[in-house]
């Protein structure tokens, strides 16, 4: 039980660590300052944070003519649903 307690708090703040660096680096690409390697976008949504980021690029409307975060972060974030719901 604690270790689900566990899993799922790390889930949540990936989420919402996703959610936020989607917006940063839309800010950041706005100002013309430096920008949020796409590798960190990729690491934050790969450990857990695919539902934030994925909800991040349509709310920001941040990278959604890239066609690997358009289809991936989608993909990814559906696995991880799925994966967590297999956890319960």
């Amino acid at each position: 039980m604690d270790g689900q307690i566990i899993v799922t708090a790390i889930i949540i703040i990936m989420n919402i660590i996703g959610f936020w660096i989607m917006g940063a680096d839309k800010r950041r690409a706005k100002m013309h300052k430096f920008r949020i390697r796409e590798r960190t976008l990729w690491l934050v949504a790969l450990f857990g944070g695919a539902v934030g980021t994925t909800a991040g690029m349509q709310f920001f409307r941040h990278k959604t003519k890239h066609f690997s975060f358009k289809i991936g972060f989608p993909i990814l974030a559906v696995i991880e649903i799925i994966l967590f719901l297999k956890l319960y």
